[in-house]
This record gives structure tokens, C-alpha cells and sequence, in this order.
């Protein structure tokens, strides 16, 4: 069994991640990070390496891409037991990324406001987050994926005894995810479907 060495943590619900990254560290864990969540660990102390540096990539287009990346996306995919993918791994200079924490920018409190435009909810849609979560759900064999705080104490528990978590632990989790995802697409569908374009020129100006 592989140990987490590196994870990617990037959060909207940063409860618990002071103590969570803390543990990580303790556990010679890689950390990397983007925007405010990078920003907060460091408040605290914590090392964490941006997503951008790990790339070698900047954020781009206000953010709208900070994590599509094939480093990013590769080291999330990757199975560790297929030969192929461990070549082209070092082919391209691929680093395993074996822990994602990831939760995602709250559509539904955005488009609660009454005065959520159609240009504000549209930027509070998540592109990069489901992508890294639903990728790293995928490949639950070998990577620990988690959306909800609650959940740090039993990963941290199981690291502190393997270096890893167990295949049961990675597929509950994964379940979670698609759990997660599923209704975040629901309410977005949902609520663009009550949307009137036509009362909308903020977009039909463009």
C-alpha cells in the first residue's frame, strides 16, 4: 500500500482545516493549495505550496482556471498499480496526488439572495472543483477524496496507522462524492431552468 505524500486541499467550508492540515504536515504530507484556502493554512502557520508553482501554470480568467491542469489531473488519475501509467507518469514529470479535500462555491446560498443576477450565479458554478473530486472519486482504488469536514478525523485515524487509508474508507467516500455532485448539478439545472433569458441583458449584451 502507497502512504498519502501529497494533497490538494481547496476549500469554501475551511472549518476544521487548521487542525486537519496541521495533522497532514505531521504526517509528511505535501499540501497544495489555491486562493484563500492557501491563504488561510498560512495564517496558521502551515507550509503549503500553490497549485500554480506545482504546475508551473498561473490561475487564469478570474480564476476560472486554477486546477485544469494535465499535473494536476494526471497525478489525480493515475493507477498506481498500471505499469503505462506509471511510465507516461515519469514521461511527463507527473507527481502522484494521492488526498483531495475539495468542497464546492455555494450556488445554492448565491442564487438565495433576491438579488442574485444571472452573471452572479453563473460565476458561483463550480468547474474546477467537480472535475478534481468526480476525477479523484474515480480513482478511489487509489485516491482519498473528501467533501465534508466530518470526515477528517477517521482519514487522519487510518493514516496514523498505515500512511494510507483503507479501499473501504476510499469508496465511501467516493459514494459521497457523486452524492454531492449529483445534487450540485440538480440545483443548477433547476435553477437555470426557471431563468427567463430574455429579462437577463447582462448576458444577451455580451
Amino acid at each position: 500500500m502507497n502512504k498519502i505524500s501529497r494533497a490538494i486541499i481547496s476549500l469554501t467550508d475551511k472549518s476544521g482545516i487548521e487542525d486537519f492540515a496541521r495533522q497532514l504536515k505531521e504526517l509528511g504530507v505535501e499540501i497544495l493549495s489555491t486562493g484563500g484556502t492557501a491563504k488561510k493554512m498560512r495564517e496558521y502557520g502551515i507550509e503549503v505550496k500553490d497549485v500554480a508553482d506545482f504546475t508551473g501554470f498561473p490561475e487564469m480568467l478570474d480564476g476560472r482556471v486554477k486546477t485544469l491542469h494535465p499535473k494536476v489531473h494526471g497525478g489525480i488519475l493515475a493507477q498506481r498499480d498500471n505499469p503505462e501509467h506509471q511510465a507516461q507518469m515519469r514521461q511527463y514529470d507527473l507527481q502522484p496526488i494521492d488526498l483531495i479535500a475539495v468542497n464546492l462555491y455555494a450556488f445554492d446560498k448565491a442564487v438565495a439572495d433576491p438579488a442574485c443576477t444571472l452573471t452572479n450565479a453563473i460565476e458561483n458554478i463550480d468547474i474546477g472543483g467537480p472535475t478534481m473530486l468526480r476525477a479523484a472519486s474515480k480513482n478511489y482504488h487509489d485516491v482519498t477524496v473528501i467533501v465534508d469536514p466530518a470526515d477528517y478525523p477517521q482519514v487522519i485515524a487510518e493514516m496514523k496507522e498505515t500512511g494510507n487509508t483503507t479501499l473501504k474508507t476510499r469508496f465511501r467516500l467516493a459514494r459521497k462524492v457523486f452524492d454531492l455532485t449529483s445534487h450540485y448539478d440538480t440545483a443548477i439545472s433547476e435553477w437555470l431552468n426557471k431563468v427567463d433569458i430574455d429579462n437577463h441583458t447582462e448576458l444577451n449584451q455580451r
